[in-house]
């Protein structure tokens, strides 16, 4: 058994890679896991959030012909979408089992699914890259690192700061974290529990179609692409620990290398490489692992 070393420019570009990819998880993840940890909602729709933002990014920038002003725009739609189905669907689940919110929320993906197709269509469609952000950065005479991915890790960056600071330091954070900590007590105390969950999973929603939006210039824009984002984010949410943004981040980043490493790296057994066969499980391997050490994820709440 050995491994087959990376050559140091390649693993430069993996890492680079691996960051970028975690850190776009972690856009999808935080919001479901906003919406799961604090107003308890198990949204399997989620991913097909992710899916609409692409399309938004695609139509909205042929509309207008600027990448930028389309993801503006999407993500106002996108609030307006998730205010409207908290309002109409997700507030009459709260004090219901799970298994409701589990059949509302697969409907919607079916609902979703066959408007997508009759608005869009079934067609793959690409994204071009703003022309200020389509250069390269050179890191050897061969290789070079698009600019883009470095802006979409610095988005996301920038996000997970923002979403701290709001959390942990402003009057609307203290009064989500009240709300996800005793939901009764709040509403006694005169903290409107209504708007804020509405403002959660509008926020949750948005988080998902922006993450689409950004990411539709790489991966593409096609149907069911919100169907390989969402396990993979409830991956994220349970290693990370439910609620935490913190451990949604984390674990998001943890995912990106054992996943874009696995995928890279070779370890041959008897003459065999294996490692590249193995690396669709990886992810899932590193779950067990952590829920072995620490059943409620890594920054989770111990049950009292």
């Amino acid at each position: 058994m050995r491994w087959l070393a990376l050559p140091f420019d390649t693993f430069a570009i993996q890492l680079l890679n691996a960051v970028q990819y975690g850190l776009l998880l972690f856009l999808v993840a935080s919001g479901l896991t906003l919406v799961f940890g604090i107003m308890g909602v198990i949204n399997l729709a989620h991913g097909s959030f992710y899916m609409i933002g692409a399309y938004l990014a695609w139509s909205l920038a042929e509309h207008f012909g600027n990448l930028g002003i389309a993801i503006v725009v999407g993500v106002a739609l996108s609030l307006l979408i998730g205010a409207a189905l908290e309002w109409l669907f997700i507030r009459r689940l709260y004090d219901r089992d799970h298994l409701y919110q589990v059949l509302l929320t697969y409907g919607l993906i079916l609902i979703v699914e066959e408007l997508r197709s009759i608005v869009w269509g079934d067609d793959v469609h690409a994204v071009p890259v703003p022309d200020w952000l389509a250069a390269s950065i050179p890191l050897t005479d061969t290789l070079s690192y698009p600019v883009y991915r470095l802006w979409i890790s610095g988005v996301c960056i920038a996000l997970a700061i923002a979403m701290a600071f709001v959390i942990q330091r402003t009057r609307i954070g203290m009064t989500i974290r009240a709300g996800a900590s005793n939901r009764e007590m709040a509403q006694s105390l005169g903290i409107d529990i209504r708007f804020v969950q509405l403002v959660v999973f509008a926020v949750g929603i948005a988080l998902a179609a922006f993450a689409g939006m950004i990411a539709a210039p790489v991966s593409s824009v096609f149907p069911g692409m919100g169907n390989q984002v969402i396990i993979i984010c409830f991956v994220v949410v349970v290693i990370g620990g439910i609620g935490s943004v913190k451990g949604a981040l984390v674990a998001a980043l943890l995912i990106g290398l054992v996943d874009t490493f696995g995928k890279v790296l070779e370890l041959e057994v008897a003459g065999i490489p294996v490692l590249p066969e193995l690396a669709g499980m990886s992810v899932y391997v590193l779950m067990a692992i952590v829920l072995l050490w620490r059943p409620e994820g890594l920054f989770g709440k111990r049950a009292p």
